[in-house]
């Protein structure tokens, strides 16, 4: 079973003071005098104590609270919006309301949206954690006994669910894709490379690279904001190369999506003049012009595996830890129909 909770009870025993005490110090009130408040407070964090408002609020109707957070680190990209439909479509039907909160990859804003959420008595939490997230940040859940199942992104050490993509793969097959349509010089496009997630498309990318026998080019590797705008900035760098790249595995379809916006700032057709693949499969991908092949994830499916491994702990009243790669396979559509005479051209350019 996981470790049970800090109550007001085990902060009063340690502090030596009534429970009636401790409840005035959280509610802060002014019959308490300065030295005891001190003192209190200085149990409560010792022992990781959070004052849980939802469950005070609800504790006269001896409620149950029914709250299951999600934090993402980048909600603009349309990915995480979907992750979070299929969150809710599995915890609304188990009765539960989701908290969405977005970090925007900064770790304090991270702290923040989390601890609010256990003030209002989070049942369990799913995370995408922010760019620099370590585990001790995850400690204090985990001595909660609070449910966390991180997706998208690993954090090393943390003694914490995880569900990811199988990155690896999916990277090599869109390389392996390419090259068999007979690009040689292929670049890899976006992404942050103080991530884990980067560093294994990267991995699978130049893998590929070696099982089709050809070149691992380092001026290929452009990184950048895992977004449109930054899609946009890597191949406006790609462009200025001498020996210009005639194909591009995109960190994700964000950064393909800006991709094929520079390339027609350049005259260029995606699909026709260049190929690009993408990473995720949003559900713009079908839509776009040209439509984008990508490594399809599934991102609504991700959010149903996430949630439901959620449930799974809350209900068997423990947070057992699990990591779980999901498969993921490319889907082939035009963005990568370059062909070979337009490939030639642009060569020469």
């Amino acid at each position: 079973m996981g470790k049970e909770r800090v109550t007001v009870i085990d902060i009063a025993r340690t502090a030596g003071v009534s429970k009636s005490t401790v409840s005035l110090v959280l509610q802060a009130s002014p019959l308490v005098n300065e030295a005891t408040r001190a003192k209190v407070n200085a149990v409560i964090r010792e022992l990781g104590y959070v004052y849980n408002r939802g469950a005070a609020n609800l504790r006269q109707s001896n409620a149950k609270s029914k709250i299951i957070g999600i934090v993402v680190n980048d909600l603009t990209n349309s990915f995480f919006a979907e992750l979070a439909v299929g969150v809710d479509m599995v915890v609304q039907s188990a009765g539960y309301v989701q908290f969405l909160a977005n970090t925007a990859e900064s770790l304090d804003r991270q702290r923040e949206v989390i601890s609010s959420m256990r003030e209002h008595g989070i049942s369990g939490l799913i995370l995408s954690p922010a760019r620099g997230t370590e585990a001790a940040d995850l400690k204090s859940l985990v001595a909660s006994g609070i449910p966390v199942v991180n997706v998208v992104r690993q954090v090393a050490g943390a003694k914490v669910s995880s569900l990811v993509s199988d990155n690896h793969a999916g990277t090599r097959e869109a390389v392996r894709h390419l090259a068999g349509l007979g690009h040689h010089r292929i670049a890899f496009l976006g992404g942050f490379p103080d991530t884990a997630v980067f560093h294994e498309r990267l991995q699978g990318y130049r893998d590929a690279l070696s099982d089709m026998d050809l070149a691992v080019h380092d001026e290929l590797v452009i990184s950048s904001a895992p977004s449109r705008a930054g899609g946009v900035a890597a191949i406006e760098r790609a462009l200025l190369l001498r020996e210009r790249p005639t194909a591009a595995v995109c960190f994700n379809d964000a950064v393909a999506f800006g991709v094929c916006d520079g390339l027609r700032a350049h005259r260029l057709d995606p699909g026709e003049d260049f190929a690009v693949i993408g990473f995720d499969d949003v559900i713009e991908a079908q839509t776009a012009v040209p439509a984008l092949t990508t490594v399809s994830v599934d991102p609504q499916g991700m959010g149903r595996r996430a949630a439901q491994l959620l449930l799974k702990q809350i209900n068997a009243g423990r947070a057992e830890a699990e990591a779980i790669v999901s498969s993921v396979r490319l889907v082939v559509r035009q963005s990568c129909g370059a062909a070979t005479d337009k490939r030639e051209r642009l060569s020469l350019l």
